[in-house]
């Protein structure tokens, strides 16, 4: 990661400096004026203008739009400053003055976001020293280190998201947290295998898991601070590959799902993250893992599962296998854990994309405060979630003749009908309950503003800031 610091001397280096939406420049000279006058879209955010300057210090100017210069804009700047620095080249930004934290929150969360890549990939992640120009640098101490650590899980994120699946089984994802958890004081992490799941009746997570040499795991990841008064469980779907199963997958359906983990990668970096900024709220974190494979021993369409509250569940799809898994976790939570509140999210559905595009997650609850609150908290991430309905009436499509409920439905809704499904485990937790079905915004095909190609961690920012602000 870049190391970014505070400082009120100048630094060597490219210079940086910002340039709002109406084409006020922070600093700079009449040449740096006449460019920004004379270059398209100067303080759209994320436009970066480049400034040679041979034989003279510093060697090059860039000219980074900040837009309406709030927390977004400036983090759009910072992704496409740390894309367009040379290498490792040190760079100075002269921050203007009266910045707010929140817009240097945002300027170092883009440069960290955009300046990632994927650990195991050809090329290193940038390594450059970035030094924020300030005559206060105490002032935003605070938002700086928020930004690090929330930036860190995001990686965290991506780095288990992009993990090819012939390495990311269920048994590494869940040594990596059991790695990152010993190295936070007060985090506990609890791992069960296959024949506890067995034991204590996880039967959606075994069928799912069954038809691969690779057995499935549950992670329960804990953070208990002294004085929490309120509990807030988050699941996380964690199929490391799905192949469909005996309803198999199309090659072209296949090929990017090493992804189907990213909610359960969300809700553990978060947990983590949440641990590091010291947040004074309980939570508990659920990640059902497992590998939903084809063989003579996978579940197939027609099994009747029994989940682990005791339900039983038609499989009509054994590619609908995510809604199972998540299903045992929730009973659970809500029967052994009592929380206050229960967040889950998953890469459920395709239909998800089709109602909302590559950029926006759905959004379910029946509580107007928590959907609310959580919608206004990906806002200020850069995370778009728009609320969809839970239509009573569609209860009637889960109905099945040979179990309590069929699994995929064939009426269409799909990412509703997913969701109502899960309601079912909620128990009287039904009012404290959001479902983000976040399969489309799981995944970049390009670079795009703070995200990078690939996995795109999302869900970790939106929780964080939605434990800072409503967790306790």
């Amino acid at each position: 990661m870049f190391a970014i610091r505070l400082s009120g001397d100048e630094s060597p280096g490219t210079r940086v400096l910002p340039v709002d939406g109406s084409g006020v420049l922070a600093g700079g000279d009449e040449e740096t004026a006449e460019l920004v006058r004379t270059a398209e879209d100067a303080g759209r955010a994320g436009a970066v203008q480049v400034l040679p300057r041979p034989l003279r210090t510093p060697a090059r100017l860039l000219l980074a739009g900040v837009g309406a210069a709030d927390e977004g804009g400036w983090r759009a700047a910072g992704a496409a400053v740390a894309r367009t620095a040379s290498g490792d080249e040190p760079l100075d930004v002269l921050l203007p003055d009266r910045i707010t934290p929140a817009a240097v929150r945002g300027l170092a969360e883009g440069l960290w976001l955009g300046g990632y890549r994927f650990r195991e990939a050809p090329k290193p992640p940038r390594s450059a020293t970035v030094t924020l120009r300030t005559e206060d640098a105490t002032a935003y101490a605070e938002s700086l280190e928020t930004a690090r650590v929330t930036a860190a899980a995001t990686w965290l994120a991506r780095d288990l998201t992009n993990t090819p699946s012939a390495v990311k089984n269920p048994a590494w994802f869940a040594g990596q947290v059991v790695a990152e958890a010993a190295t936070r004081p007060g985090v506990q992490v609890t791992v069960r295998g296959p024949e506890q799941l067995a034991a204590e009746g996880f039967g959606g997570i075994l069928a799912v898991g069954g038809g691969s040499a690779t057995p499935p795991r549950l992670v329960e990841l804990a953070w208990n601070p002294p004085g929490a008064t309120r509990h807030v469980v988050l699941v996380g779907k964690g199929i490391t590959f799905d192949t469909g199963g005996i309803s198999i997958k199309s090659v072209d359906g296949m090929k990017l799902m090493r992804k189907d983990m990213a909610g359960a990668a969300a809700v553990i970096a978060a947990t983590l993250a949440a641990a590091d900024l010291n947040l004074g709220v309980r939570i508990t974190a659920l990640a059902p893992l497992a590998e939903n494979a084809v063989s003579g021993a996978a579940f197939r369409p027609g099994d009747v599962i029994t989940q682990w509250d005791g339900a039983t569940t038609e499989s009509t799809n054994s590619d609908a296998e995510g809604r199972l898994v998540l299903a045992d976790a929730l009973g659970y939570a809500v029967a052994e854990l009592n929380p206050d509140v229960v967040i889950d999210l998953a890469t459920l559905t395709g239909a998800n994309s089709v109602a909302l595009g590559k950029r926006t997650a759905a959004l379910y609850s029946q509580d107007d405060g928590l959907a609310g609150d959580l919608a206004a908290a990906g806002e200020a991430a850069g995370e778009q979630m728009w609320r969809l309905p839970l239509p009573d009436d569609y209860v009637q499509y889960l109905d099945s003749e040979i179990a309590d409920r069929h699994s995929s439905p064939t009426q269409g809704a799909g990412s509703v009908v997913a969701a109502l499904f899960l309601r079912e485990f909620l128990g009287d937790r039904t009012d404290r309950w959001a479902h983000l079905d976040m399969s489309a915004p799981s995944w970049a095909e390009k670079d795009d503003a703070d995200l990078t190609k690939g996995a795109t961690g999302w869900g970790v920012r939106t929780l964080l800031r939605w434990l800072a602000l409503h967790g306790g």
